[in-house]
């Protein structure tokens, strides 16, 4: 008997032909430059898909529909892209570029770096929405992914953790973290406009129910809770959490750079 799918609609990176995926993204089928020249190219091709996706969510690409915002044929496209598994990988990739984060200043440390990296992320997120939905469970590492990479490892490198250790929190961070907190943060601001209903209707039609619950003495602790404890701001919320999740993070380091120097000098003393 096999396993369900857990997201059997998601849309997944590495889902297509991977080879030509890979080919696209390193550039390794680059045609003579002979002949007439192209009437498309494929920066525009994604360029167009990553306008379209931001505009109505990944479900509004599709080869059909890119074609149609280039003014070209759909079978044209074809030429430069096998179909829209490719294509994502080529978006991913591309909205992935270093440029979408952010510069680290000089002597940044690790800490530092990590609040440069989780902050990145989540501008990202919120200027390209429909990427919350992708499982990146294989990702198809191009160009822009593996220079994302490499320069946040260059500036966490003081950082007390083995090279497992690196990859984990930076999965925790954004895998994790940053992308849990954007999805509960767009869920939550679209809502209205995704259901036609408001905020205070939704909420208007739970209060006699509500009202009662809370004055029953049964949830005693969430009749004390301050008004204000359901007021979400998502950025405040966003660097509240990035704090309490680097702070662990340094006593983590803190504890094991100690245990490191008492076996040290356990080993001198002796």
């Amino acid at each position: 008997m096999t396993s369900p799918d857990p997201h059997p609609r998601a849309h997944t990176t590495g889902s297509g032909d991977l080879a030509r995926s890979l080919e696209l993204l390193w550039g390794l089928d680059r045609k003579p430059a002979r002949g007439p020249k192209p009437a498309l190219t494929l920066d525009a091709i994604v360029t167009t898909a990553i306008a379209v996706a931001d505009a109505e969510g990944l479900d509004a690409v599709s080869m059909r529909r890119v074609a149609a915002e280039l003014g070209a044929g759909t079978m044209s496209l074809y030429r430069y892209v096998p179909g829209k598994a490719e294509l994502l990988d080529l978006m991913v990739d591309r909205v992935n570029a270093p440029g979408d984060g952010a510069e680290f200043p000089p002597d940044v440390g690790w800490r530092g770096a990590l609040e440069v990296v989780a902050r990145g992320i989540w501008r990202m997120y919120a200027r390209h929405p429909w990427l919350l939905g992708v499982d990146q469970a294989r990702p198809v590492l191009g160009p822009n992914s593996l220079r994302a990479l490499e320069t946040t490892l260059a500036a966490i490198g003081d950082a007390a953790l083995s090279d497992r250790e690196k990859m984990t929190v930076l999965t925790i961070l954004d895998g994790g973290y940053v992308s849990g907190m954007a999805r509960t943060h767009l869920n939550t601001t679209h809502a209205a406009q995704r259901t036609g209903i408001s905020d205070e209707q939704f909420w208007s039609a739970q209060a006699p129910i509500l009202n009662q619950a809370m004055t029953s003495g049964s949830y005693p602790h969430l009749a004390a809770l301050d008004q204000s404890a359901f007021t979400a701001d998502g950025e405040a919320d966003f660097e509240f959490g990035l704090k309490l999740l680097l702070d662990g993070l340094e006593t983590h380091i803190a504890h094991h750079t100690k245990h490191v120097a008492g076996e040290a000098k356990e080993k001198d003393d002796c």
